[in-house]
């Protein structure tokens, strides 16, 4: 993977994030969800937290101090992304910028990350989420695939005596 091609990826997850993300602030009303399919709403919510709203309470009214802490960690992924030999591992690097990226463009511009996606099963809901998050996600996967060794492993020979 090359570089512009590592660039490209970034951009085009932080693209998609904030594209999904206007058309939720001005499609959705916060408190009403929208069905979609079963298991699946559209949801407006917004999230002052770290991931799935870990330490909302905390740093909640932080919104600089949460952008700080995302991009100094979004620099360190920017840094290895570029320094990586294998495309997945590359690939998946440049989708943890990307997202981390949308979602500290929502910090800094309105104080919270917009999410809009309500994966559910019956009374529980999974924490909303977005497209920033998948892309994270999708990262993190693709470096631990990355990561596994792909050897063939040979049968053992049998003794034929």
């Amino acid at each position: 993977m090359t570089r512009v091609m590592l660039i490209s990826l970034i951009v085009a997850a932080v693209v998609a994030d904030q594209l999904t993300k206007t058309a939720a602030l001005s499609l959705l009303s916060q408190g009403t969800a929208v069905p979609v399919l079963p298991g699946f709403n559209l949801s407006l919510g917004f999230n002052t937290g770290a991931s799935f709203g870990m330490m909302g309470g905390f740093m909640a009214g932080k919104p600089l101090l949460m952008a700080a802490l995302t991009g100094a960690l979004t620099i360190a992924f920017a840094v290895m992304a570029f320094r990586a030999q294998h495309a997945l591992e590359r690939a998946g690097f440049a989708l943890v910028v990307g997202g981390a990226l949308g979602n500290i463009i929502d910090r800094l511009r309105q104080g919270a990350v917009t999410d809009f996606l309500d994966l559910y099963w019956r009374d529980w809901h999974w924490p909303t989420f977005n497209v920033a998050d998948i892309a994270i996600t999708l990262g993190a996967v693709l470096i631990l695939a990355a990561s596994l060794p792909l050897r063939r492993r040979k049968e053992p020979v049998l003794d034929q005596s």
